[in-house]
């Protein structure tokens, strides 16, 4: 019966409490002589004689806790339910131990509902402790009158399964949110391994409908640190044994297959009591992590394996350089010059993370100790053609030695003289085309033999060549850049 009524809403309970009221007024003023009261045991009919016993036979079969009080708040008589609900023997319900069993905020609660009860009806909520059970009861207080006595009847609901059922509720409710708002995969499965619940960053890696699947089924895990010896089973398995798993580097197949590296933990589930009655699966996304670490890997090669070329590189310039100067301050004006040129370009790769340097930037480096490209004397055209770091390289020594040369004995070593750079278009090798003239500077003449520098121009630019042209009025050297350069303009995409 108590379950019964502990089903009921609160309106539901205050319109019964309303009719037993009508009842109990039907009863005082005569109008009714008896009671059917239906019950667990079938229908009972009680016989109202009048008198005091007549109000306590009807509470009797009330099947609510009742009880009634005078107009001095002293309780008069307290029905079984009540003292079955309270945990009392049936008659041994005073009013001290009612109000002991309170505590000081529920006795003003229930103090005030007494003495507003003695002139309307009122209800009020209070929590008790009965015995080792805490309980929510609800209070529904309304006048009486019985003979010459006036008093107040009072019906004591528990309410206590209700309240449970509606915190049972929003804990679920609250537990649900939380999953769903969690950034990171989570998987709960059952002691038998089945997924039974999951949010939604963790439907985005799992099969199909994978609540009723097993962990395997459901998602698809590889160990790679592990070889075959652990699986995604073997997790669950440690978890609903009490063996938490943390923090295990693994790899998941999505169905789009897109593999995703992943960080996984998975800690028993403990519901109530110390029986574990699952486990919870946590996927911590590694893939952004993961790339970066083998992105710094490829850099870190690649650095290794270009140092090395750097340095065969500097070894050679070094020995060519010996060769052919005479004494050791022009080796070390030469070699000193050549060593800063392969400086200035490696400046100009790093502050563009060894991509995206154009053409113009390398002539840019090695002409600014004598003339800006916007000093007038240096024109430019069709150079901004993106070249990979190789070819900057050999580039730049090419345009150093053209610098060196132009300052000792060309354009630049007038005031007047000027030097033109351009692109003149693609051999029909696919091969890039430079041009460098110089124009108003002094008569050249060819030289009687030819210099490193002249030989480092020549063969710099790998299979690609370069030639001198000694003019009278000026240097002329067409520089072939060969396709393997990878160079493309500045717009994007490969040169045609």
């Amino acid at each position: 019966m108590g379950s019964a009524v502990a089903a009921l809403s609160r309106h539901e309970l205050e319109a019964r409490l309303e009719e037993a009221e009508d009842t109990l007024r039907a009863i005082r003023e005569g109008e009714i002589d008896a009671l059917v009261v239906k019950g667990g045991g079938g229908e009972k009919v009680f016989t109202l004689e009048g008198g005091g016993q007549s109000y306590r036979t009807f509470m009797e079969a009330m099947d609510v806790g009742a009880a009634a009080y005078d107009s001095d708040g002293q309780l008069l008589y307290a029905n079984q339910a009540l003292c079955a609900l309270l945990g009392r023997a049936p008659g041994s319900l005073t009013g001290p131990v009612l109000l002991g069993l309170l505590d000081a905020v529920n006795q003003a609660k229930f103090r005030r509902l007494l003495a507003q009860a003695m002139q309307e009806r009122q209800s009020a909520e209070i929590h008790l402790r009965a015995g080792d059970v805490e309980r929510s009861i609800l209070l529904a207080g309304s006048p009486l009158d019985f003979g010459v006595v006036h008093g107040t009847a009072i019906t004591f609901t528990d309410i206590s399964e209700r309240e449970q059922a509606a915190v049972a509720k929003e804990s679920e409710r609250l537990a649900r949110a939380i999953l769903a708002s969690a950034n990171e995969a989570v998987i709960v499965c059952d002691r038998a391994g089945r997924v039974t619940h999951l949010n939604g960053a963790a439907i985005r890696i799992c099969a199909e409908t994978p609540v009723g699947k097993t962990f395997s089924e459901a998602i698809d895990l590889t160990f790679t640190e592990a070889s075959e010896l652990m699986s995604g089973a073997d997790i669950v398995s440690m978890a609903t044994a009490g063996m938490p798993v943390q923090g295990l580097e693994a790899a998941v197949r999505s169905p789009s297959a897109a593999i995703t590296d992943v960080l996984i933990s998975a800690a028993p589930l403990m519901v109530s009591g110390e029986r574990t009655q699952g486990c919870v699966v946590t996927l911590i996304n590694l893939s952004q992590r993961k790339a970066a670490e083998r992105h710094q890997a490829l850099l870190m090669g690649e650095l290794d394996h270009r140092v090395k070329n750097t340095l065969a590189m500097v070894m050679a310039i070094c020995t060519r350089t010996a060769a052919y100067e005479r004494t050791i301050e022009d080796f070390q004006r030469a070699f000193s010059g050549r060593i800063q040129a392969l400086a200035a370009t490696h400046t100009l790769l790093s502050n563009a993370s060894w991509q995206n340097l154009q053409v113009k930037d390398v002539l840019g480096a090695e002409l600014a100790p004598f003339a800006s490209l916007s000093s007038g004397r240096i024109a430019t055209d069709g150079l901004d053609i993106v070249v990979d770091a190789k070819t900057a390289v050999s580039l730049g020594l090419v345009f150093h030695e053209l610098t060196t040369n132009a300052v000792k004995y060309g354009a630049l070593s007038v005031p007047g003289g000027k030097i033109a750079v351009r692109r003149t278009g693609l051999a029909q090798d696919g091969a890039l085309m430079i041009e460098w003239e110089e124009f108003d500077g002094p008569l050249v003449t060819k030289p009687g033999s030819s210099g490193f520098g002249q030989t480092l121009i020549s063969r710099s630019l790998g299979n690609g060549a370069a030639t001198l042209d000694f003019r009278p009025e000026g240097i002329v050297c067409r520089m072939s850049i060969p396709s393997y350069g990878h160079f493309h303009s500045a717009a994007g995409g490969p040169e045609s």
